[in-house]
């Protein structure tokens, strides 16, 4: 491959964008700008759902062999981040986690750390099975302009701009959204980290993308310092009790497909803080908890904020392949990279979707210099 730096342009500043750039900014050999029309240096919008995930490493793979090795290199890497004394530790969180299974599915996490299976006389919740493992809960916020930080320590450049057609970006480079100047950067690759907007960004308007709206209730209780679920995967069923470093504790939620309602629903938020305090009591005060039951009314003086964000869900999973797409008339294609549909597991596939990314575009471009 050539050693003259290739200018790539990464659509979308979500979390899997943030990722996708970083790693390839590092790489050395690259010259990454990301074009995304919000941030998260914006305020809080249902517009970007990074802001608005739990988050913690849990993966959603199961059995699915593909998924759950994306899912482990990224686990790896925020274990990684999350190591007392590294420069990412204030952005994570290790605690010990207890998944309560409604439905009896294997979730095949018997790599985590610390990992077991909960004896039956344990159970709770209603559960059939429970297990228990060391994860990393992580910051969102904080993590996010972490990545933001890094990427541009190391020479990327970030423009803010919408996108209307992929074309605009190939034919005329991320300064003419920026600028508008008719001297175009040459781009040699493009890389879709575009989430829900892959639904209608020109060029790629991938239909099998659709939203599944989750609500959460963020709460400020510090003293809680363990993460707990209790969720039915087929019913769409899930109560979770996710702490962050900060104090705040983030109780959720909802997947509800085809949703696209952007505000938090008052009943929503009455039905999280009921669920959640039946599976963690621990929640309200311990000074409260001495005298009588707590209630979801001492929980409301706990919140801090409410919101919900749109999962960018894709029927088929994650689209990690690789498109070649015409420059204008006469001067050859551009190998288009996509890295998008992730669901309610961006953070969780983050690292290993974007090795998966970083390897097609590098096969692409060396393809096209054999040419």
């Amino acid at each position: 491959m050539s050693t003259v730096p290739k200018n790539i342009v990464v659509i979308g500043a979500g979390v899997v964008g943030l990722t996708t750039a970083v790693k390839l900014q590092e790489k050395g050999r690259y010259n990454i700008t990301i074009v995304a029309e919000t941030s998260c240096t914006d305020a809080k919008s249902v517009r970007y759902t990074s802001l608005w995930a739990g988050a913690h490493h849990v993966s959603h793979a199961g059995l699915n062999a593909r998924e759950m090795a994306i899912d482990r290199e990224t686990f790896d890497v925020m274990w990684e981040l999350s190591a007392p004394g590294s420069e990412a530790e204030h952005c994570f969180m290790r605690v010990s986690q207890t998944d309560y299974l409604l439905d009896g599915r294997d979730e095949g996490l018997d790599w985590m750390p610390d990992f077991k299976t909960l004896p039956q006389e344990s159970l709770a919740h209603g559960a059939v099975c429970a297990t228990s493992f060391t994860t990393v809960n992580i910051d969102t916020p904080i993590y996010l302009l972490y990545l933001r930080s890094r990427f541009l320590k190391a020479g990327g450049v970030i423009v803010t701009s919408s996108v209307q057609h992929v074309q605009q970006i190939i034919e005329g480079g991320p300064e003419v959204l920026r600028t508008g100047t008719t001297r175009p950067t040459s781009v040699d690759g493009l890389i879709i980290c575009a989430g829900l907007g892959a639904r209608t960004l020109g060029g790629v308007e991938d239909k099998a993308v659709f939203p599944v709206r989750g609500q959460i209730v963020l709460v400020n209780a510090p003293w809680i310092t363990f993460g707990r679920t209790v969720s039915h995967a087929e019913k769409g069923m899930w109560t979770y009790v996710i702490r962050r470093r900060s104090g705040n504790v983030v109780l959720g939620g909802t997947k509800e497909e085809d949703d696209w309602y952007p505000v938090a629903r008052p009943a929503t938020t009455t039905d999280i803080l009921e669920r959640c305090l039946a599976i963690c009591p621990e929640l309200v005060p311990a000074e409260i908890r001495k005298s009588r039951a707590g209630t979801i009314d001492d929980l409301r003086e706990l919140i801090v904020d409410e919101g919900c964000g749109f999962r960018p869900q894709r029927k088929g999973g994650i689209r990690l392949d690789v498109e070649w797409v015409p420059r204008r008339a006469g001067q050859g294609k551009v190998p288009m990279v996509f890295n998008y549909g992730h669901g309610g597991g961006g953070y969780q596939s983050s690292w290993g979707s974007a090795s998966i990314a970083l390897d097609l575009l590098e096969k692409a471009l060396a393809s096209a210099e054999e040419q």
